[in-house]
């Protein structure tokens, strides 16, 4: 079943910006790029890191991890460059009378 948490309000956050969320006790990074709001699971697939203290990439709706520099695909969560190799998990976000939700 899934659930849906509120996680932030539309006119906290300016394009091109993201931050580390919890939503159903999970650790999600939230970005706000490329027009839209975006989740992944916080930490990257190839080591421990947040990757909501990694660097956007806003030409291609992509987050860079801060420890190796592998890129994953915000919509998809896949993988774009090594040294990770698997995908992050993503999750559905909505907005709603201002509030933004994470769907988990």
């Amino acid at each position: 079943m899934v659930e849906r948490y509120q996680v932030a309000k539309a006119d906290e956050m300016g394009e091109n910006e993201m931050r580390s969320v919890e939503a159903g006790g999970q650790e999600i990074a939230l970005y706000h790029v490329c027009g839209r709001y975006y989740a992944t699971e916080d930490i990257c697939s190839h080591a421990y890191a947040r990757l909501s203290e990694g660097w956007l990439d806003e030409d291609d709706c992509a987050v860079e991890c801060p420890l190796h520099g592998s890129k994953f695909d915000l919509a998809s969560g896949k993988a774009r460059s090594l040294p990770a190799t698997q995908p992050v998990r993503t999750y559905n976000v909505v907005v709603v009378d201002g509030a933004v939700f994470v769907e988990v």
